[in-house]
C-alpha cells in the first residue's frame, strides 16, 4: 500500500525535519568551506540535498505534504535560477507522478466508496494506476455499458493526512523559507486549507466537472470528460486518450507545442468563467493533457481535475478586474487608484500615491502591451525580485495593498497560470485573448 502514515505524529515529525535537515546541511558546509571548498560549491550540494529531501517526503506523505509541494512546483519560475534549478527535477516529478498504492488496496477502496456490488458496474480494472496525485490515483477501467472510463479513487485516510498536513506545514513553514528564498509561504498554505474540504468531496468535484463537460462539449481546442458516476471517494469518468502532460511539453516539448498549449490554456482560463460561472482554480501541469492531431502536430488540450474551482458569484470574472487592468494599461494612475479603493485593494484612509502605484502595477500589465506576449522564465524573475527589492520605490507599497477575500482564489489561479506559462516559456496574443473574454477589459467604443 502506498505510504500514507495516518498517526499525526509520524507525519508532524518528517515534516518538522524539513527545516532541521536545511540548517543541518548548511552547518556542515560551513565547515567544508573551512575545509578549503569554496562557496558555490557548497551552495550547489546543500541546495541539491535539500531538494531530495524536501520533495522525496511531500511527495511520499502525499496528502497536504504533496499538494503543497505541487502548489510550489508552479511557482518555481519566479525563483532565481540558483536557486531554482537544483529544484526543478524534483519539482517535475511532483507536478506529474507520484508513488501508487497496490491493485487489492484500491479495490478495497473501490468498494468502501461504492459497495460491494461494485464489480457489477467496472467489469474490468487496469491494475497499474494511470495517474497519482495527493489524495488519490487513477486506473483505467471499463464501465458495465462498455465506455472506457477512469476511475479516481481517493487514498485510505486522505482527509485526515490532507488536513493535517497543511496544519502542521503551516507551524514550520518559515523554517523552510530559506529553501524559497523570497516566496512568502503562508498565504499559499492558508490558501490550501481554505479549499481542502472541498477537494476531498469528489461528488461535489463531479458537479463542477460535469458542468464544464457540457459547457465544452463539441468545442474544437477543450476536452473535458463527462462524469459516469460519483460517490464521496470514488470518482468516474469517461477516458481521454492523451500524449501526456503539460510536464512533459515544460520538460522536453517543442517550440510549437509550447506556444500551442499554452495559448490553449488561456483560452481554456478566461473562457470557462463566462461559460460555467466557475474558474478553474488548480492550474497544475498534471490537470492538462495534450492531444495531438492524427498527423502529430499539436491539437486539443484536456482538462482535469476539478476538485479545486471558485464558483463565482456574478457568474464569470468581476468586471472590476478588466477594467482596473484597462486603467493600467493605459496608465490612467487615477481611475486605478479610485478602482483598487472601491474594491478593497486599497482600504479606505490608507494613503498612496497613484503614480507610484501605477508604477509599481504597471509590469503586471506588460504581457497585454505587445500583439504577441513571450512568457519566460526571467521575465517571471525579473517581476519577482523586483517586488522583494528593499530600494524599489515600491516595496513598502505592497504592504499597503490589501487583497480582498473574494478574490483570494482569483488571484492564485491568476499567479499559477503566469507561473504555468513562464515554464512552459510560451508565446501567446494574450491582450486579445484578454479582450475577448476578460469582462470589463476591452476597450470601450468611442
Amino acid at each position: 500500500m502506498v505510504d500514507l502514515p495516518r498517526r499525526a505524529v509520524i507525519r508532524s515529525a518528517r515534516l518538522a525535519a524539513l527545516p532541521l535537515g536545511y540548517a543541518g546541511r548548511s552547518a556542515l558546509g560551513i565547515g567544508k568551506r573551512m575545509g578549503g571548498k569554496s562557496a558555490e560549491a557548497v551552495l550547489s550540494d546543500v541546495q541539491q540535498r535539500t531538494a531530495e529531501q524536501l520533495f522525496r517526503t511531500l511527495g511520499e506523505l502525499k496528502g497536504g505534504a504533496m499538494k503543497f509541494g505541487q502548489a510550489l512546483s508552479v511557482l518555481e519560475a519566479a525563483l532565481p535560477e540558483e536557486a531554482s534549478a537544483p529544484y526543478r527535477e524534483h519539482l517535475t516529478a511532483l507536478q506529474d507522478n507520484a508513488p501508487t498504492m497496490s491493485t487489492q488496496d484500491v479495490r478495497d477502496a473501490i468498494e468502501a466508496g461504492m459497495g460491494p456490488d461494485w464489480r457489477e458496474r467496472i467489469v474490468w480494472l487496469d491494475g497499474a494506476a494511470a495517474a497519482a496525485a495527493s489524495i488519490g490515483q487513477v486506473h483505467r477501467a471499463r464501465w458495465h455499458d462498455g465506455r472506457e472510463v477512469a476511475v479516481k479513487v481517493q487514498y485510505p485516510g486522505a482527509d485526515e493526512a490532507l488536513l493535517g498536513d497543511l496544519r502542521r506545514i503551516s507551524m514550520v513553514a518559515r523554517g523552510m523559507s530559506p529553501v524559497f528564498p523570497g516566496l512568502d509561504l503562508v498565504p499559499l498554505i492558508n490558501e490550501l486549507q481554505a479549499r481542502a474540504a472541498e477537494e476531498l468531496d469528489y461528488a461535489l468535484e463531479a458537479q463542477a466537472q460535469e458542468v464544464f463537460a457540457e459547457a465544452f462539449d463539441g468545442d474544437p481546442e477543450i476536452v473535458v470528460p463527462h462524469v459516469v458516476h460519483a460517490e464521496h471517494t470514488v470518482l468516474v469518468t469517461e477516458w481521454m486518450e492523451s500524449e501526456g502532460s503539460l510536464a512533459r511539453i515544460i520538460a522536453e516539448g517543442t517550440q510549437a507545442e509550447r506556444d500551442h498549449y499554452g495559448e490553449l490554456l488561456v483560452r481554456f482560463t478566461f473562457a470557462g468563467p463566462a461559460r460555467t460561472g466557475m474558474l478553474h482554480a488548480d492550474p497544475h501541469p498534471g490537470n492538462f493533457r495534450t492531444i495531438p492531431e492524427p498527423d502529430g502536430t499539436p491539437g486539443r488540450l484536456g482538462v482535469l481535475d476539478f476538485g479545486a474551482v471558485a464558483r463565482l458569484p456574478a457568474g464569470t470574472f468581476p468586471p472590476a478586474i478588466g477594467r482596473l487592468l484597462r486603467a493600467a494599461l493605459e496608465d490612467d494612475a487615477d481611475l486605478l487608484l479610485a478602482g483598487l479603493r472601491e474594491e478593497g485593494f486599497v482600504k479606505d484612509g490608507m494613503r498612496v500615491d497613484a503614480e507610484v502605484l501605477l508604477d509599481f502595477l504597471r509590469p503586471f500589465v506588460e504581457p497585454m502591451r505587445e500583439d504577441r506576449f513571450r512568457f519566460t522564465r526571467a521575465w517571471m524573475r525579473d517581476q519577482f525580485e523586483r517586488l522583494n527589492d528593499p530600494r524599489s520605490p515600491g516595496f513598502t507599497l505592497a504592504t499597503k495593498i490589501n487583497l480582498p477575500p473574494s478574490y483570494l482564489l482569483i488571484h492564485r489561479t491568476w499567479l499559477g497560470g503566469i507561473g504555468l506559462l513562464c515554464q512552459l516559456e510560451a508565446e501567446a496574443p494574450f491582450r486579445a485573448l484578454l479582450e475577448e473574454s476578460l469582462p470589463g477589459f476591452a476597450p470601450e467604443a468611442s
